[in-house]
């Protein structure tokens, strides 16, 4: 199944949450942080007068409580307006 996102719209793949830390601590799955950051999967065409300034590919970092959590064929995406996304990395 393929989804095409509407208006300004993103469908992002979020990255995996951290399992240790840096110093080389596993990370219990109850002490686990959502992810911030993704990798764009598909965008939708924009708004008429504001063109999309994200494409496919691009790593970005999102706000805390953005998007909406889907799940396609067992994949988790959060799909989320274009303007919940903060940074490109």
């Amino acid at each position: 199944m393929t989804i095409k996102p509407l208006a300004d719209r993103v469908l992002v793949l979020p990255s995996p949450a951290e399992t240790r830390t840096s110093g080389g601590l596993i990370i219990p799955d109850t002490a686990k942080e959502k992810p911030l950051r993704g990798t764009i999967v598909a965008v939708g065409n924009g708004k008429k007068d504001e063109p999309m300034t994200v494409k496919e590919g691009d790593q970005v970092l999102y706000g805390k409580y953005a998007g909406t959590e889907i799940s396609v064929d067992g994949t988790d995406y959060l799909i989320m307006k274009e303007s919940d996304i903060l940074a490109i990395l």
